[in-house]
């Protein structure tokens, strides 16, 4: 009698730890699965490399899963069980826990040698429209946006035209920093006195977020920008609009002003000091001083 009861209370404890554990994965149904759901040519070939990855590790994982559970069934301790001391090793086992494997990693190794240079983000995009460049400098707390042909400047915000190829020139001014729009494509680092570049391109209008995904110090968690992707006509618009603005940008104190407790306000430049943004890489180097 009391056996059974000890069983019952077994049972019901696994019942409802399962009960719990199902509960607690459903608030992962909160989460935002950016990288899942790309809204660029980029961040799509990225997709496909993930689930492709996902998939072929899982003809390892899988397996192993259900022989650990099937194993640990079949060879418990109980009378039915044969029993064979002298069993230390099986050549055929061990081929086939050695083949899977090393194959994987050779088609693995293939796709990565492919895609490194497929998707390598200092290549330019083929597409047969002029592509839109902008120059990218991570400050403290605030992202600088530079669009040297329009001569204006954004701060936090990001503009980007439809379907139009996006050429970034990123800098930073101050630590090393990382730009990152899960929604577009990969990320890239910026650094002080050096320049990197990324190719991206948005094939879906809407505003996405972008961040510093690098660890660089405090309060830079919080150093975040919005993306808008619009028509060719609303980013015409949205120059008019910050050409509008009263502020400019004549020295690199300009973009060296931060205030960290006024983090993620947009502010816009109707005018920018041409090569400001090589001013910047120069500072950095110690052949420039500050104006």
């Amino acid at each position: 009698m009391i056996l059974m009861n000890l069983k019952k209370k077994h049972v019901i404890n696994r019942i409802v730890k399962t009960i719990l554990v199902l509960l607690l994965t459903n608030f992962l149904f909160g989460c935002d699965m950016v990288l899942m759901n790309p809204k660029g040519a980029i961040g799509l070939e990225q997709k496909k490399i993930i689930i492709f990855s996902f998939c072929l590790m899982s003809l390892i994982i899988i397996p192993v899963i259900i022989m650990t559970l099937l194993f640990s069934i079949k060879y418990r301790s109980n009378r039915n069980s044969n029993y064979n001391p002298d069993l230390d090793k099986s050549k055929i086992i061990e081929f086939f826990c050695w083949l899977f494997p090393i194959l994987i990693i050779f088609v693995l190794s293939i796709v990565a040698y492919r895609t490194t240079y497929q998707l390598d983000p200092y290549k330019t995009i083929d597409n047969k429209k002029e592509s839109v460049k902008i120059q990218v400098i991570s400050s403290n707390w605030k992202w600088v946006f530079i669009y040297p042909k329009q001569k204006i400047a954004a701060v936090n915000e990001l503009f980007l035209p439809l379907n139009i190829p996006i050429e970034f020139n990123l800098t930073s001014s101050s630590v090393m920093n990382s730009f990152f729009i899960p929604s577009l494509g990969s990320q890239i680092y910026t650094m002080p006195g050096m320049e990197t570049r990324l190719n991206l391109i948005a094939n879906y209008t809407g505003i996405y977020k972008g961040f510093s995904s690098n660890y660089s110090g405090e309060g830079f968690s919080d150093m975040k920008f919005n993306v808008i992707v619009g028509e060719k006509s609303e980013f015409e618009d949205w120059i008019k609009k910050v050409k509008f603005s009263e502020k400019k940008i004549n020295h690199i104190s300009d973009i060296l002003k931060t205030d960290r407790f006024s983090r993620n306000i947009s502010n816009y430049y109707s005018e920018v000091k041409e090569n400001i943004y090589e001013e910047i890489i120069s500072m950095c180097n110690g052949s420039s001083k500050r104006s």
